[in-house]
This record gives structure tokens, sequence and C-alpha cells, in this order.
């Protein structure tokens, strides 16, 4: 019997990451050629530790992306394939409905080109007039809303795990605390050795840059960590499902929003503040190869002058909660300061260019049997069973 702590010293297909996309990809190639050697290895001591288990758990049906974007077809696609997986594997998923309101006439354009954008994704939305949106929350106010019913919520670490036991039922190896030192064509280094393999994908997230570089691939893009942050709040009644407000199509973040978590609770957030560590889960954690990435890359000062207003404001979010309480007062009117106790936070993997442009699509690269999965954030974890087939087609498994 193979020992599950060290790694096969061969295999057909090598996936490095255990996060949901990793595990997905993993169970995408066992579907296509059951019975195939597929081992996937995991730097840290279990599975989902990072992007996978710190987010809202919204399964995002697709309203905001450019249409024709990787992001529109895989999240639309992704999220279809991810309700069905639920089902199968008996992991609870909620279609709870998403209301995103303008709360002011100004945001009328932007929610219009919501709609269209919504429309030509293959979305279903419906256009409710301000005097409606109390029948889907009745603590919201706005002068209008769209209504998207099917986005849900879940809890994406169930999902992983759920997905870690399938791979495994279907012959999967899954190794973790076993970091990767680098890929190359005929195999993968790491902590315990080498295994050679025919197909190599990585999905590292936050680790992605580095893994890709230290392997002979470009630097460019960048990952820089951003922070994000969300307060619970005390009276969760105020929310029925999820409540968003319009989001400004030049950002990558959807700003401060309400979301009920498939936990249970009903959370206020996100944050998007860089940090000086790419596990920064507490604001003041700082780890010295992080911050070095991250100001010796051109790109991040290019960035920081573009958005300098967004990242002031961001900034008073981060250490003010009478802020962050006004900002979600906006949606929410009877939300008083005090609603609002610390929570949680992740840390999104943004992958920045030299010119200071935040990647906003999947960016994959490689080539010789090695893809590289160069920049997956939001709605990768809706997508992940479509960006799975994506990569697999892409890699030839």
């Amino acid at each position: 019997m193979t020992d599950p702590t060290t790694p096969p010293t061969d295999c057909d297909v090598l996936v490095v990451g255990a996060g949901i996309l990793g595990l997905a990809v993993a169970r995408e190639a066992l579907v296509r050629r059951p019975g195939a050697s597929v081992v996937v290895l995991e730097r840290e001591p279990e599975i989902a530790r990072h992007q996978t288990s710190h987010n809202s758990g919204v399964i995002h049906a697709g309203l905001s992306y450019t249409p024709g974007s990787l992001k529109a077809r895989l999240c639309v696609d992704g999220a279809r394939r991810l309700y069905a997986l639920c089902d199968e594997l008996g992991v609870p998923a909620e279609r709870c409905g998403k209301l995103v309101v303008a709360r002011r006439a100004d945001e009328l354009p932007r929610l219009d080109e919501l709609e269209r954008r919504a429309r030509a994704n293959g979305v279903r939305v419906a256009r409710i007039a301000g005097s409606g949106i109390t029948e889907f929350e009745p603590h919201a106010r706005g002068v209008a809303a769209l209504h998207s019913p099917d986005t849900g919520i879940v809890d994406f670490a169930r999902v992983a795990q759920a997905l870690r036991a399938d791979v495994e039922a279907r012959g999967a190896v899954v190794v973790t605390g076993c970091g990767v030192h680098a890929v190359r064509p005929s195999g993968v280094e790491h902590e315990r050795g080498v295994t050679r393999t025919g197909t190599t994908v990585c999905c590292a997230g936050l680790q992605s840059d580095r893994l890709a570089e230290r392997s002979g691939a470009d630097a460019e893009p960048r990952i820089v960590p951003f922070r994000g942050a969300y307060f619970r709040l005390r009276r969760p009644e105020l929310v029925r499902a999820l409540i968003y407000p319009v989001p400004d199509p030049a950002l990558p973040f959807l700003g401060v929003h309400l979301t009920r978590r498939a936990q249970g609770d009903v959370v206020a957030g996100p944050t998007a503040l860089p940090v000086a560590a790419r596990d920064a889960y507490r604001l003041g954690r700082v780890r010295a190869a992080d911050v070095r990435d991250t100001v010796l890359w051109p790109g991040t000062w290019r960035m920081a002058w573009r958005w300098r207003s967004q990242a002031l404001r961001e900034a008073g979010y981060a250490i003010s909660r009478r802020a962050y309480a006004r900002e979600a007062r906006s949606l929410v009117p009877a939300l008083r300061d005090d609603d609002l106790e610390p929570g949680f936070a992740g840390v999104r993997a943004q992958a920045l260019g030299r010119d200071g442009a935040l990647l906003d699509d999947f960016a994959f690269a490689g080539g010789d049997g090695v893809l590289h999965v160069r920049n997956a954030p939001s709605p990768a974890a809706t997508a992940a069973l479509a960006i799975a087939e994506e990569i697999a087609n892409r890699a030839a498994i």
C-alpha cells in the first residue's frame, strides 16, 4: 500500500495545490482518464487553507463580468456544475438570490450596464423598482435594483473536503505538508524528492508567481496580496440573503456588501487592502520576502498611483469600524455602528502586471506538459469545475 505521506515517484498527472481549483483539476483528470495515476501535492498541513476557506461563500451567477471573457463563460458554466456537484456529493448549497442595489440616481447607468452584461452572459436577472426592493430585502433601500435568483451560498471548504474524498475514491493520492520547489517538463521537485510526471498543473494561488518563476516562467504577472476583512452583524435579521452595491466596472473588487453565509451568520465586507504578507489574516503580520517582492515590483507603484483615492478609502475602512458601518448603511439604513463586530479575513492573490494593471480575467501560461494558473481570483471557487475543464483542454489531459 502506498504511504500517504510520500508522493509516488511516477504519475500520469500531478497537480500542485489542494485548494478547490487543484482538487477540481484532479477530478477532471480522473473523469477523463479513469484509472490514471493522479497526485496532488499541498505545501500546507491541510487542504484548502487559504483562499478556498477564507471567503464569503458566494456562488456567483456571473452578472458583472465582461461578456466574452473567460470569467463570464466559466463562471456561468461553473455555477451550474457546482450546484450539481453539491447535490451529488451531499454538500448543502442554497440558491438564496442576490439583490444589487443602486443607492442613488447617478448609479442607474451602471445598473443598466450590469443588466446588459448579465443578459449577454445568459444570467437570469429581474429589474426591481425602488418601491419593490423591500419585497426581497425588507431593510434595504435604493432607487432601483437587479435581482439574481441563481446566486447562492455554500461553504467552499466543505466542497473542497468532498472533492478530496471523491478524487481519493477514484484513486488519486493527495499529499499534504509537501511543498514544491520547482516544476520541470520531466518532473516535479518537492520536499520529499522528485516525482516524474507526464503532465503538471500548478494551482498554487498566493505562491503561483514564485513557483512559476522558479520553474523558468516569466516573472509577470506578480502576485500582490490584498487583505479582505469582514465584520459580522450582531443583528443578522437585517439581511435575508445577499445585498450588493452596484460595482464599479473599472475595479476588480465588488465593494462592501452584505452576505448571509452557509454557516448561518451575516457578514459585511470585504475591504481590499494591500498587505505585507501573503498570509496576513492578521493585519499586522509582516513577512520580509513578501514585502520585498511587492515593493520591488514596478507595477506596485504604478497601481498605487493610479488607484490612490480608492486606496485611501480602503485604508479608512481598515482602521475605522464607523467608516465601514457608514458604507454598509448606504445599503441598509437601519444598520448601526455597534451592529458590526470583528469577523474574519481572507487574502486575495491578485495578479499585477508590470504596467500596474490589475489582471481582471483568469490567466494561464505554460508548455511542454506544464501549465501554470497565473491568475484565478473570484469567482474562481464558483467556476472551479469549469476552469478545471479549461485547464484539462489546454494541458491536453
